[in-house]
């Protein structure tokens, strides 16, 4: 397979944000994509883009949606030459208010799942390249959003090792953006304040201020993080690379987090808590 030919791209979570406009994007470059919806209506709207693009249902947390979403696509292609894990959801909050559910439902869509779709659609993806949306978050240099971040380390080990173990040539290829300008800001934030509302008294006395100054930040993302076309430019050049690293930091937020990440713990969270003491205290 020569590395510009057109190819064959399945992408979850694409009925927004980063997997919504890759889509777009390579349909426009005459691949065939496979986007990654859960709705009849993201179906139908995301199909009259482009003749190239055809919209699959798939909760990646439900093996029975994947096992439907693997045949529907197995009926249509005979090789999947790029999957790109873009699904994802973000948990927020005081990790001792944090229910163990939402702590377990990060998991299951931003790691599990993602190894799910891999482990069922390996039967199409011989010589294929994996592509991972991962965040600068996975420093875990971050509070408030530990569940996220640790997902989201997760994925990249689980995915490591998924990468020197497996024998039909897949490689493996983790993207690490800054904060980008999508929707899961607002939904992060919603679901922080509906969790809020739930905890006890005595936690929203201690947390408040904190979670204000947290919610603030994140929904100043839709404004200020870099702009969705930058990741997916860099995506398609991973595409298009013919041997891609494993790995590829985007923006000035994730590069200098990636270097604070590599400064000694205490040092760390030395930085951290007096930020912290100066916005909230």
């Amino acid at each position: 397979m020569k590395h510009d030919e057109n190819k064959t791209i399945l992408i979850t979570g694409a009925s927004s944000g980063i997997g919504r406009e890759l889509a777009i994007a390579l349909a426009k470059k005459g691949h065939k994509v496979f986007a990654g919806i859960r709705r009849k209506i993201d179906k139908t709207e995301i199909e009259s883009l482009n003749p190239n693009i055809k919209g699959v249902y798939i909760d990646i947390t439900i093996p029975s949606s994947i096992d439907k979403a693997f045949w529907f696509v197995y009926k249509n292609t005979l090789k999947i030459d790029i999957l790109v894990n873009n699904a994802g959801i973000a948990v927020a909050g005081p990790i001792e208010c944090i229910d163990i559910s939402k702590k377990k439902e990060q998991f299951d869509v931003n790691t599990f799942g993602a190894i799910s779709v891999v482990q069922r659609f390996m039967p199409l993806m011989d010589g294929a390249k994996i592509i991972n949306i991962s965040s600068m978050a996975s420093t875990g240099i971050f509070p408030y959003i530990a569940p996220y971040c640790a997902s989201k380390r997760a994925m990249e080990i689980l995915f490591n090792s998924f990468n020197l173990e497996n024998k039909s040539g897949i490689k493996v290829i983790s993207v690490k953006p800054s904060c980008v300008k999508t929707p899961i800001w607002n939904k992060s934030v919603n679901r922080a304040r509906e969790d809020f509302n739930n905890y006890q008294s005595s936690s929203k006395n201690k947390y408040e201020k904190d979670l204000l100054f947290m919610e603030k930040n994140a929904l100043k993302n839709n404004d200020k993080g870099i702009e969705i076309g930058v990741v997916v430019d860099k995506i398609i050049k991973i595409i298009n690379a013919k041997n891609p690293k494993p790995s590829y930091t985007i923006g000035t937020q994730a590069m200098l987090a990636e270097l604070v990440s590599k400064l000694p713990q205490n040092f760390i969270n030395f930085l951290i808590k007096s930020k912290l003491s100066k916005i909230t205290g």
